[in-house]
């Protein structure tokens, strides 16, 4: 496997891209604040400089390269293994309840596909959805990784890159041929605070009532003052989903948004209506021991520190908000962990999406995860 990368701070760079990064790549990612792909000329000037090879990507709350964390970069990555190319799908997502069809629609056209890689838009999508419908089309067991996109934070218009230009409403997925081996990890570090609340009203991803009472109510009068900068404050304090028996599912969801006329909190995934929510904080010491779990549990799957790798890191901007100025630290923990062998590439998202501790695929929020791209030997 050949990995090269670049990260780009200004947009001259991109007029000698040809010169600088392999152009014979399989497949090229691309991983940029939303800025870069708002140019109109920032797509043409891409596929100039890679004529043959399938791009895809989104844009981002925040660049992961080997470099560590930047902001307002653009990070190209260019890939090149010795089987065949990756398949590249594209679907247009209508609306937030268009998601369950579309990731159906994703399934159907590369079910070929021995691991799947799927980046989305971040707004007006349920990723729970998009992902069990994407599952739901492709052979059982089959690893689904990626993530949401995101606009630093802002939750108004996120980009996905595809062989065809740059869209606001379209989910790009990239099957990986049976050569490339995947192996992932995915952890968070966050902590439960206050008691289990039962969800007494919820529809899919919008959750209308806690206990009874208003769950925006109920949201508000615990944040108190941080309840004023809603909903980028939401991002602190995540909910942890429990069971009917009040165990945990291992599963974390974000606040999107809230709708103060109805009550009401928007998340980044579906929600049990049977089950509970709990409050969730953390500290950068826990998040970072977090995303070191996670590459540990990547490494574990691969018998190892990879030779030769490419690391998809996809982890959210709650994490990054509550590091702030040491959000560097959890890049530099996975990337001792790893190794050398990896070439790391990835974005802070507004949803994660990979396989769980039960090997479900599944969105996860506030997580750190990880995905190892490794080539197995040529039997010839």
């Amino acid at each position: 496997m050949f990995v090269q990368q670049l990260r780009l701070t200004e947009r001259a760079q991109l007029a000698d891209l040809r010169a600088r990064i392999e152009s014979a790549a399989q497949w090229v990612l691309v991983f940029a604040a939303p800025a870069w792909f708002a140019d109109p000329d920032f797509y043409p000037q891409l596929r100039a400089a890679f004529p043959d090879s399938a791009l895809c990507g989104c844009s981002t709350a925040g660049e992961i390269s080997r470099n560590g964390v930047s902001n307002g970069s653009c990070v190209i990555t260019a890939v090149r293994w010795t089987g065949p190319p990756p398949a590249v799908v594209v679907t247009e997502l209508a609306s937030m309840d268009d998601s369950l069809a579309a990731g159906m629609r994703l399934g159907r056209q590369i079910s070929s596909a021995s691991a799947v890689l799927v980046f989305a838009p971040g707004v007006d999508v349920n990723g729970s959805a998009l992902v069990d419908g994407l599952a739901a089309s492709l052979p059982r067991g089959t690893p689904i990784m990626g993530g949401l996109a995101g606009d630093d934070g802002a939750f108004r218009q996120t980009y996905t890159l595809t062989d065809d230009g740059i869209f606001s409403r379209s989910v790009v997925a990239i099957g990986l041929p049976a050569s490339i081996r995947t192996s992932h990890g995915s952890y968070g570090g966050w902590k439960p605070f206050g008691p289990a609340r039962k969800v007494t009203r919820s529809q899919n991803n919008v959750l209308f009532e806690l206990d009874g009472e208003s769950a925006l109510t109920v949201y508000k009068r615990y944040l108190g003052d941080h309840s004023r900068d809603l909903p980028a404050s939401g991002l602190l304090f995540p909910f942890e989903m429990l069971t009917a028996e009040h165990s945990g599912t291992g599963l974390i969801r974000t606040i999107l948004g809230i709708d103060e006329a109805a009550g009401s909190l928007i998340l980044a995934g579906d929600i049990d209506q049977r089950g509970y929510l709990r409050l969730m904080h953390a500290s950068t010491d826990a998040l970072v021991n977090g995303a070191e779990t996670a590459a540990e549990a990547a490494i574990a799957g691969i018998d190892g520190k990879p030779d030769r790798a490419l690391a998809l890191l996809v982890s959210c901007v709650g994490r990054k908000l509550v590091m702030g100025g040491r959000v560097d630290e959890e890049v530099e923990g996975v990337a001792d962990v790893l190794g050398s062998g990896a070439v790391l590439a990835g974005f802070y998202s507004y949803g994660e999406i990979s396989p769980g501790a039960t090997g479900d695929c599944r969105l996860h929020n506030q997580t750190m995860t990880i995905t190892c791209l490794t080539e197995l030997p040529n039997p010839g």
